[in-house]
């Protein structure tokens, strides 16, 4: 029988024009591989600051909004359970569980709450507009501005599978947490190919931190043992240890994302202060959803202004609540509440972060009671920061 010998070059030729055939089908294929595969198609915010920086009313900033999944302090739950740990020893605790709801895969609240039923056995549930609108409870439409009173009367027995259901069905998921003291300790989330992760750091004159713990001694007393390595002892933080802890974490935080900051941090990070929000809060607003590629709604924009165009600072009893107040007076409350003596003392042990952060130091009872010296220093125009960065430059 005949051989028919083909030369090489043509088989060559033929294998070639193959092989680019298969990798123009793979490439096909590839943009339609599953989500799952790819890199992820949610938005993931992290709000990273400390206890009474004015955290829980950004985090509603987000809650409110329609296309947002929220919870808050997710991993107060790891703390609770673990208290006799340090806050160090529980950074990788916190941070996994902080990965899994971002992911939306709610069983890693079994290590800490085996025996959750309903939506009302999640710490803070309520404050999420998300647990309180459709599909997580039928009570209230994505677009309604909802309130932790009427959600937890009408939402708390929806069964805890409701919270993982109604998270896969939000474009992003924010968290609110203060459990964290390192902003290394987040690099594995901020290069992890799964998450698309940005992180918003809040931060607030420690002058006024200290004044509003002081609404809250009580409630802070197993967290400052956690934050001082204590073995599980309740503290209070009469000599500002706690204080000096959180100033020294922000620091490590803002200078780690500002000074020679790795290249995935490249428009992840955002530096707020908790002064201008209130001083300008629609156009700070405006800001932060850009970052988190949301947009205002008019909705909103009404609550917003409502929210922050109250009557006075409000009262002792909402400590941990989300009122309408003046919340212009509410930022600068401490140099009035305040004796200069313990004024004196916070900035001995937070003089770093009230330098850094742009804040003025006082010298004196009198310029402390003088409201006509603005000690909210002007953002610096020369200061670095991701979200505005431009390598052209």
């Amino acid at each position: 029988m005949a051989r028919i010998r083909i030369p090489s070059t043509i088989v060559i030729i033929f294998v070639t024009v193959q092989t680019g055939f298969l990798l123009f089908m793979y490439a096909r294929y590839s943009s339609f591989v599953p989500q799952s595969e790819e890199k992820s198609s949610q938005v993931h915010i992290l709000i990273l600051s400390s206890w009474r920086s004015g955290s829980s009313f950004v985090g509603q900033l987000f809650s409110q909004h329609p296309s947002v999944f929220y919870l808050m302090e997710p991993a107060w739950h790891v703390w609770v359970t673990m208290y006799q740990n340090s806050a160090k020893v529980l950074h990788m605790a916190v941070r996994d569980l902080v990965r899994s709801v971002f992911l939306c895969d709610m069983s890693v609240f079994e290590a800490y709450m085996p025996w959750k039923r309903n939506l009302s056995d999640l710490f803070q549930w309520a404050a999420s507009r998300a647990l309180c609108s459709a599909p997580a409870c039928d009570s209230f439409q994505r677009t309604d501005i909802t309130s932790e009173l009427a959600c937890k009367t009408l939402c708390g027995r929806y069964p805890f599978s409701k919270v993982e259901e109604a998270c896969k069905t939000y474009s992003h998921v924010v968290i609110k947490e203060v459990r964290f003291f390192d902003l290394k300790v987040l690099y594995p989330l901020l290069t992890d190919p799964s998450l698309n992760l940005k992180i918003i750091h809040l931060v607030r004159d420690p002058r006024a931190v200290v004044k509003s713990r002081e609404q809250s001694v009580k409630a802070l007393a197993r967290d400052n043992g956690i934050v001082l390595s204590t073995n599980g002892t309740k503290v209070e933080d009469s000599k500002y240890k706690v204080m000096q802890e959180v100033c020294r974490s922000h620091v490590q935080i803002y200078e780690t994302a500002t000074l020679k900051p790795p290249n995935f941090l490249k428009d992840r990070y955002l530096m707020v202060r908790f002064e201008d929000l209130v001083r300008d809060p629609l156009s700070e607003i405006s800001e932060m959803y850009k970052f988190a590629d949301l947009s205002l709604t008019p909705r909103l924009k009404s609550w917003i202004y409502n929210i922050t165009h109250g009557q006075g600072p409000g009262k002792k009893k909402e400590a941990f609540k989300i009122t309408s107040r003046d919340a212009v007076s509410v930022s600068q409350a401490w140099r009035n509440v305040l004796s200069f003596q313990k004024v004196r003392k916070i900035q001995e042990v937070c003089k770093g972060a009230i330098n850094i952060l742009g804040y003025q130091l006082v010298d004196s009872e009198k310029e402390q009671r003088d409201l006509t010296l603005d000690l909210v220093l002007p953002r610096q125009q020369n200061q670095f920061s991701w979200s505005s960065f431009n390598p052209k430059h």
